[in-house]
């Protein structure tokens, strides 16, 4: 039985239908739905209101947009809304987070390493799963702020908006706006520190107004492709807009590892700005993973961490059999990033311990990263004898970790994909580094809306068209299946693909139909061993799997 908050008129049928008879792990799930319906009810004038702006994560974005050319995002804009409203971001100290991949991850780990030694944090990042609202979280808990928070905020300044949208003839974005809420927010709450992930490169990011007064370090996690024409075109171009966050006489934490002439490229950088350089993947540090286990039932992966950097005792930390909740060879990176970022701010002066970090890094999570979901959830979607991992996942190089993600933690397992994406991503590189990396049993591909819209939505056949390609010159045998209706029926003798060792690779734009005809798929390889559906491609297909666990 199923909750759907859909089909609710009143807070009255929502709390009736919360507590209707149904098993106590789904009453569960239908009264955290209902009260995150509640809290998105409260946001809705803000939504309302953002989507009123231009949404580059909707339309995609312009060429050159990220560069610090006369091409790029105008910064101009960007002061004159913060100057209106006061400067929020010079009330506290901040640490800027830059990088292809993995700045979100970097940003949880540090955010609760510095709640952990008793800061109040605030944090922006973007996009979000669930509601918007996930993008900031204050205080000491971590969690996204509060809906009651958000719309007094939203209120109390909204006049000063509206004259500023109006004078900048409608040009403010989306992103700039909420960027500006954000950090106002974080000055209303009196944090001790803000962590601030940048959206796009980094020199012409709205979030870089923030000066060399107010930056405690810059942190550049990886240089990749993603966003390729909007930020110049090349990987030294992209290294160049996200080293614009670099300030003079701030240090600057490199996650890597990088090719050697793309670092030297951010190397250059903060030599002309004065700023020291703190690397993560210098020889003097050393990470590994030693194993895969479960702890209470859930995936952990148990790690060392040593970091020296120099030879004072307050930059170095020594860190062994840390569980990490969150796997694979590149979260290991992004906590190693963030453990050197916390030892920067510790020789500043932050009061930061070694067990802070320990117990920060062990409790750190986020939706869509390597997320298996429980039991609970997977009977909920109609899968209750298979496994299902969300992640999130979208570019060659995180595919790549996924991949090595999945064969290091799921050895054995039987697996099918269920793939959405962006029309803007490298769909042959993803496809590449999956079909190289795992031996998948079928993949369908379908489509998702991407930050709420269609505009771009890969279709599933065009994915499906990559996909075929890559099988081709890959050389892996695979059986093409028009319609999924064709998948409905387990005989064998109706259906030899099912039972065929040969990938089944087809394509279907509802995501519940994929859904059952992977399930069914499973079932026909499996036999009563379990077997894994993997949800990647978009943040965006991570959210609408997580709504279905919920209806």
């Amino acid at each position: 039985m199923f909750c759907t908050l859909s089909q609710c008129t009143s807070v009255s049928q929502m709390l009736n239908l919360a507590v209707c008879s149904v098993s106590p792990n789904m009453k569960l799930r239908c009264i955290r739905t209902l009260f995150t319906a509640l809290g998105c009810s409260e946001t809705t004038e803000l939504v309302e209101y953002l989507d009123n702006l231009k949404n580059y994560e909707k339309l995609g974005v312009p060429e050159n947009a990220g560069t610090d050319t006369d091409d790029g995002f105008d910064m101009g804009r960007m002061r004159r809304l913060m100057y209106r409203l006061g400067n929020p971001q010079a009330k506290y100290k901040v640490v800027h987070i830059a990088g292809t991949k993995g700045k979100g991850s970097t940003a949880a780990y540090l955010s609760n390493i510095l709640r952990a030694a008793g800061y109040s944090v605030g944090c922006y990042t973007s996009p979000h799963i669930r509601t918007i609202r996930e993008r900031m979280s204050v205080g000491t808990e971590g969690e996204p702020v509060s809906a009651n928070e958000l719309y007094s905020l939203f209120h109390g300044i909204k006049k000063i908006l509206d004259k500023a949208v109006a004078d900048e003839n409608g040009h403010l974005s989306h992103f700039e706006v909420l960027t500006a809420i954000a950090f106002s927010l974080f000055a209303r709450q009196n944090v001790d520190i803000a962590v601030i992930e940048a959206g796009l490169g980094g020199a012409r990011d709205a979030t870089n107004v923030i000066t060399s007064s107010e930056l405690a370090a810059a942190v550049i996690t990886t240089i990749g492709k993603e966003h390729l024409a909007a930020l110049g075109g090349s990987l030294e171009s992209i290294a160049l807009a996200k080293s614009g966050i670099i300030k003079h006489g701030c240090p600057v934490i490199l996650g890597g590892p990088f090719l050697p002439h793309i670092e030297d490229i951010i190397r250059a950088k903060a030599f002309s700005m004065c700023s020291p350089v703190i690397s993560a993947s210098d020889s003097g540090n050393k990470s590994l993973i030693r194993g895969f286990s479960r702890v209470n039932g859930e995936p952990s992966q148990s790690c060392d961490i040593l970091i020296q950097i120099d030879k004072d005792e307050p930059s170095s930390i020594e860190l062994h059999d840390v569980h990490l909740s969150m796997l694979g060879h590149h979260q290991l990176q992004n906590a190693l990033t963030a453990t050197c970022a916390a030892l920067c701010l510790r020789d500043q002066g932050w009061r930061i311990s070694d067990s802070s970090v320990r117990t920060a890094l062990k409790n750190t999570q986020l939706l869509g990263r390597s997320q298996f979901l429980k039991k609970e959830d997977t009977e909920a979607l109609g899968i209750p004898s298979s496994m299902a991992l969300l992640d999130g996942a979208h570019t060659q190089e995180s595919a790549k970790a996924l991949a090595d993600t999945i064969s290091m933690a799921c050895q054995g397992s039987k697996l099918v994909a269920v793939v959405a994406m962006a029309s803007d991503k490298d769909h042959l590189g993803f496809a590449r580094e999956l079909l190289s990396g795992l031996k998948l049993e079928a993949v369908f591909l379908t489509e998702v809306n991407i930050a709420g819209d269609k505009c771009r939505t890969a279709s599933a056949l065009l994915l499906k068209d990559a996909w075929s390609k890559v099988c081709m010159d890959l050389g892996i045998e695979f059986v093409h299946i028009e319609t999924i209706d064709n998948l409905h029926s387990l005989d064998a003798s109706v259906n030899p693909s099912l039972n065929s060792s040969k990938l089944i690779l087809t394509a279907d734009s509802s995501i519940p139909n994929c859904l059952k005809a992977a399930h069914r798929i499973l079932k026909a390889r499996t036999g009563e061993q379990s077997g894994m559906i993997v949800f990647t491609g978009s943040l965006h297909i991570v959210s609408s799997v997580l709504d279905s666990v919920c209806r």
